[in-house]
């Protein structure tokens, strides 16, 4: 009878051992999926976090003053002069606060934040977790990937290690501390949603999507891993969405920081190209199996690739050994090396496969294109301004809204029959948002010849309408 009884107990051990080892990897790894408790984390981490306060000088009255004193005739063509002296009173400035967080890089004061959190800050204050302050000065900034890099003069920190934000699966929990609503020290936890997102807020877009609640006043601060590194800055929520929030990946991000501790600048490769995608007609017309790759629309004389050899209609479909399928992929690829490198391209020319070697400049701050544009009638007829808040609060338009200012339009062309007038705003081309020149022309690009283009304009404070033409 005992003989028996150990008999099945064998039995049931090794069954059991058999419907453990008969899991799929999904179910065993579910044990550990759900943390007991972020509490150990966020202790650990609560002293590498920070809360920015700022102050700007603003000129100009606030949001009560615009309502009353704003332009309310739309457009003033007629009754600029008559009026401007009642329409444009020039009221005393004014002291702006905002709030932010960040989080500490360094023992001896490195603080990194979001670009948007210290702009035109007069004053930067950091409010550590122990409630103590200290005066910040700003090493560095780099508006294109909304990063920026401030410093107090002290020492001994605790500061928090990156992480890679590469090894982030999409669906591995994070958490998010930072400052919403000026509320110090506030912890949220979620997963990861999505990574590599456009959201159009520049040409380096490249964001994790997490729905940890993140809100204003957390911008600037870190999304960390369950290991308690930063795998990204929080930056951006989607005020029509709930619960989306991205953050800055901490790849991306790292480089850019230690030029900005190095240099206090930062300094991107270039080749010298204008670009875009291989659609399915330009890879049947070229001769490739597939549309990876992008084409070589211009080049720019004088510049890293003209000197290199690369042609228009060339096609780039790898760097450095490391393949390009978009656009985007060959504009972060050249941006994350640094100048004066030299890198392999590798194109396809008539059909032929070649390797390019070509030594990389320094981006300018501004496209070749986005200067020529400026001085430059579009296909229509029309020369385009991107809005900035001096043209803006000029014409009557709300400070946060973006798009294309009408500078000119030349004589005899479809713009002139076409009823808009200078000053009028572009806003959408085909139901695609236009922020700027760059995705103004990137969006004509996809239209076809013969094709309809629609371009929705915006006129005053009120007035929006469409215009159509034929490419």
């Amino acid at each position: 009878m005992k003989h028996v009884k150990q008999t099945h107990v064998i039995i049931t051990l090794l069954m059991g051992v058999f419907m453990l080892t008969a899991l799929p990897v999904w179910a065993a790894k579910t044990q550990h999926m759900i943390p007991a408790s972020f509490s150990a984390l966020a202790e650990t981490a609560k002293t590498g976090v920070v809360n920015i306060q700022t102050v700007k000088t603003v000129q100009g009255g606030g949001r009560v003053f615009q309502h009353f004193f704003g332009h309310p005739f739309g457009n003033r063509e007629g009754l600029e002069d008559f009026f401007a002296p009642f329409l444009n009173p020039q009221p005393q400035s004014r002291k702006e606060q905002s709030l932010g967080s960040g989080f500490i890089i360094s023992k001896d004061g490195y603080i990194v934040t979001n670009h948007h959190v210290i702009k035109g800050a007069d004053q930067i204050k950091v409010i550590f977790h122990d409630k103590t302050e200290h005066d910040a000065e700003i090493v560095g900034t780099d508006p294109m990937t909304d990063l920026a890099l401030i410093k107090v003069d002290t020492q001994n920190l605790t500061p928090l290690t990156f992480g890679k934000s590469s090894e982030a699966d999409i669906g591995s929990w994070v958490v998010a501390i930072g400052s919403p609503f000026g509320l110090e020290q506030t912890v949220t936890a979620g997963i990861i949603s999505a990574k590599g997102r456009i959201i159009g807020s520049g040409p380096y877009d490249d964001f994790i999507q997490t729905d940890a609640s993140i809100n204003p006043g957390n911008s600037g601060g870190p999304l960390l891993n369950l290991d308690g590194e930063v795998i990204g800055i929080n930056t951006a929520i989607v005020r029509s969405g709930q619960g989306i929030g991205f953050a800055i990946p901490s790849d991306l991000a790292t480089g850019i920081i230690d030029q900005l501790i190095d240099t206090r600048q930062v300094s991107r490769g270039w080749m010298g190209v204008a670009i875009q995608n291989v659609t399915p007609e330009l890879a049947e017309y070229y001769g490739i199996d597939q549309t990876g790759g992008v084409y070589v629309a211009k080049v720019y004389e004088d510049n890293p690739a003209h000197d290199a050899g690369i042609q228009t209609g060339d096609i780039i479909v790898e760097v450095n050994g490391e393949t390009i399928d978009t656009s985007r992929d060959l504009t972060i690829t050249i941006a994350n090396l640094k100048v004066d490198e030299t890198v392999d391209v590798k194109i396809i020319r008539e059909g032929k496969e070649k390797i390019v070697p070509v030594k990389l400049g320094k981006r300018p701050d501004q496209d070749p294109d986005v200067l020529a544009s400026l001085e430059e009638f579009d296909t229509f007829g029309f020369k385009f301004k991107e809005l900035d808040a001096d043209t803006a609060r000029q014409l009557g338009y709300p400070s946060e809204i973006k798009g294309l200012i009408v500078m000119e339009i030349k004589p005899d062309s479809p713009a002139q029959n076409s009823g808009v007038r200078t000053g009028d705003l572009l806003m959408e081309l085909n139901r695609q948002r236009i922020t700027d020149l760059k995705s103004y022309h990137e969006v004509l690009s996809r239209i076809e010849k013969g094709r309809t283009a629609q371009l929705l304009f915006r006129r005053g404070n009120s007035h929006v309408y469409v215009v159509r033409f034929e490419k």
